[in-house]
């Protein structure tokens, strides 16, 4: 008989594990407690995509007469925007469902508790069901993290689930926290029709990410009449009359903003309430978080974890990757996390993408380095699309020339990412990228034009030797 494996959690680092498990040829069960496909399908990465395409269409639509074309009578019906969306998330999670049901994976729907090491409960709603399983995989995710004064309510209080599932476009949205998933959802509110104010506690938005390519962000907000409030701290909020009235503490003292819809987006925490971790030998740290080595293993032999509770980066396709890791491991292949980059992705306005190291890790690893950019405005693919802002940027070894991290903010970088990673994975160097023929007239030549630029040798923009 094959090794019996369980998974706990059916997000993309759980089914995609578990879907990996079975094609490898052992016995799977998985168990999860809410929906399959997990936040990242159901009330994440996938809606929100959605609805953000839906706001830079009505955007787009509204900038057409510089083309020549005149749209009138442009409405937006915010319950079949919705209808939409939730059509694409049924597609998707049932296309897992079918996957996982075609592996013969079983599903059992409910909360998992650990027993042991080998012994997981599950309270379903027939009652409480008992597994054994030789291995056990973690794959809990993540949830959106309160802040003292703005508890969920999904109603004056949005987390990211109920941004995602809007009744009606709010006259004044406050945001509270500027990283990505606040400016996602705030630029796509904006262009939906919103006033859009975000609180941002440090001194810029998103914080940790690519100082030029977030300057270019934070220009398009201002252009597209978003108010970013940096250094500026929400302290709590009265609700009257139809009006929320949040109070913020700023260097300059203490004021209130008045709104009609509050979103509280300053980050997420790992999920792992309920599991009994302590019965089979296991703590997470102070952060959430479960220790694992290259293999995903916990300190528990048999037990592995994968995703959000295993660590930064808390990204889905990080997980699917950590899923497939373990399921070959499980299976008795010679399998470890080895990857060199991770590429991140965010759906602002421009489009931001990184994947490496940025200049300022560099420079605290002690790396000598080469840049080169390429701006989009030069682009000629860029101009037709009517999409100039931002450029791509290479970091590259000064001794080797070894990528070392790619930058970029722009039309449809979330894309042209995927080149970098593979560039930098595969230990390419800036003037392998320069040396291949992109075709024309795309984005992608501006990844081959900024590696160019990296030796000063660019052809079309104009570089002082």
């Amino acid at each position: 008989m094959s090794k019996k494996v369980l998974v706990i959690g059916a997000g993309p680092a759980g089914y995609v594990s578990a879907i990996r498990l079975a094609q490898l040829g052992l016995q799977v069960t998985v168990v999860e407690k809410e929906y399959l496909g997990g936040t990242c399908l159901n009330v994440g990465c996938i809606p929100s995509k959605a609805l953000i395409a839906a706001g830079s269409l009505l955007h787009k639509i509204g900038e057409a007469s510089t083309m020549g074309i005149t749209a009138t009578g442009v409405k937006l019906d915010v319950e079949k925007l919705v209808s939409w969306k939730a059509g694409i998330v049924a597609k998707l999670t049932g296309g897992v469902g079918g996957l996982l049901k075609n592996h013969k994976v079983e599903v059992v729907m409910g909360s998992a508790s650990f027993v042991d090491r080998n012994t997981v409960n599950v309270k379903t709603k027939e009652g409480v069901k008992t597994i054994k399983a030789d291995d056990i995989v973690i794959a809990t995710g993540s949830v959106p993290i309160a802040i003292p004064g703005f508890a969920f309510d999904e109603d004056k209080v949005w987390s990211s689930t109920g941004a995602l599932a809007p009744k009606r476009v709010p006259q004044h949205l406050v945001v509270i926290g500027g990283g990505y998933i606040g400016l996602e959802l705030g630029m796509m509110y904006r262009k939906l029709g919103s006033k859009v104010t975000v609180l941002e506690a440090t001194a810029g938005a998103l914080p940790g990410q690519e100082r030029d390519c977030v300057k270019v962000i934070e220009r398009s907000m201002k252009k597209l009449g978003i108010e970013l409030l940096t250094e500026t701290f929400a302290q709590g909020y009265e609700h009257k009359d139809g009006k929320s009235f949040v109070r913020i503490k700023t260097k300059a003292g203490e004021k209130t903003i008045e709104c009609d819809q509050i979103a509280s987006t300053v980050g997420r925490k790992p999920y792992s309430e309920g599991l009994a971790l302590d019965k089979a030998g296991l703590a997470v740290d102070a952060k959430g978080f479960l220790a694992v080595d290259k293999q995903m293993r916990t300190k528990i032999a048999n037990i592995y974890a994968i995703g959000d509770i295993a660590g930064q980066p808390m990204l889905a396709h990080k997980g699917s990757k950590e899923g497939l890791v373990a399921a070959g491991v499980i299976a008795g292949h010679k399998e470890e996390y080895d990857a060199r980059c991770v590429p991140a992705v965010i759906f602002t306005s421009p489009e931001m993408a990184s994947v490496g190291l940025t200049e300022e890790q560099c420079a605290a690893a002690g790396k000598t380095i080469k840049t080169g950019s390429f701006p989009f405005a030069a682009s000629g693919r860029a101009m037709s699309l009517m999409d100039t802002e931002g450029f791509v940027k290479i970091i590259a070894d000064a001794k080797t020339d070894e990528l070392l991290g790619v930058h970029m903010v722009g039309p449809e970088v979330t894309e042209l990412v995927a080149e970098a990673a593979l560039a930098i994975e595969m230990g390419a160097t800036s003037e392998d990228l320069a040396r291949t023929i992109h075709a024309h007239p795309t984005l992608p030549e501006a990844m081959m034009e900024a590696a160019e630029a990296v030796h000063g040798m660019a052809v079309h923009i104009y570089q002082k030797k």
